[in-house]
């Protein structure tokens, strides 16, 4: 069997992989989480990859607390950037596969058109300028990589939906930005994607999105819709809405090198939502 370690297991993205690799019986899970490993740590990282020789490293952990990175520079920086580089480190040394997640806020947000993976970076706030380090430490020492940008990620855990759900049970009325726009992505759907990069060496930099498009109210709509709910949206400007840490208007990821280079397709977001909603 092949040892996988996954940081960040108990997240959205950490269950999903497990669900989705759960009946793949080539593959033995190591999941880690901060109690089993402190990824800012470099010496913790190195001895527990050289003791386990894993195939690959999938880092799905994250300070992803964006306005709480605006105060908490250090561990913004120790998570988002020290962490992938500890990991890359001690990949490269077992000649083990780093897959690290990424995310939009990579990108400043100001045009209107797909980002694709070729476009320019250029973060705004110091989620995403934490996240760019930590891709590109995972560049500069990983020897195998993939890095997948994703965004709006939402499953077994906290999240826009359940929030959403949570806010009707004792709300007529929602108020939510309807200035910026993105894809909202299924953890299992990225999780699909990750196990299709993960056995091949296409490596490199890749968006990991749902198909389509639409901003945070007409996203709330549709959770609404598809559970059933009467609760009505009212659109708010990002301004209004007031955030201490700037958000990108346009962050909406083409799947560029997924189509270029895989057979591999994501679901709409449409779809992805309405299978999700369904579960619970």
């Amino acid at each position: 069997m092949k040892p996988l370690i996954i940081t960040g297991c108990n997240g959205q993205l950490g269950r999903a992989l497990n669900k989705q690799l759960a009946s793949q019986s080539e593959y033995e899970l190591i999941n880690t989480d901060v109690a089993e490993l402190d990824i800012t740590n470099i010496d913790q990282c190195l001895e527990l990859v050289c003791s386990i020789k894993p195939y690959a490293v999938i880092n799905c952990a994250a300070h992803t607390g964006v306005d709480a990175c605006e105060t908490d520079r250090d561990n913004a920086y120790r998570i988002n950037a020290i962490g992938p580089r500890n990991l890359s480190i001690a990949a490269a040394k077992m000649d083990a596969k780093m897959i690290h997640i990424s995310t939009d806020y990579v990108f400043d947000g100001f045009g209107d058109k797909p980002l694709i993976e070729f476009d320019r970076t250029n973060p705004q706030g110091m989620y995403g300028i934490t996240k760019l380090a930590g891709e590109n430490f995972v560049k500069d020492f990983a020897k195998n990589y993939f890095i997948i940008r994703t965004a709006w990620l939402y499953g077994d855990g906290n999240n826009f939906v359940k929030t959403m759900l949570r806010l009707s049970e004792s709300n007529d009325k929602v108020r939510v930005v309807g200035d910026q726009y993105g894809t909202p992505t299924s953890a299992d759907e990225l999780a699909k994607a990750i196990c299709h990069l993960l056995p091949t060496e296409n490596y490199g930099i890749f968006h990991g999105t749902c198909e389509g498009s639409c901003n945070w109210a007409e996203f709330a709509e549709e959770i609404f819709r598809l559970a059933g709910k009467n609760t009505k949206v009212e659109k708010i400007t990002t301004e209004e809405f007031g955030a201490p840490a700037p958000r990108p208007a346009y962050s909406v990821l083409e799947n560029y090198m997924f189509k270029l280079t895989t057979d591999f397709a994501f679901a709409d977001w449409h779809d992805a939502i309405a299978d999700y909603i369904k579960t619970l």
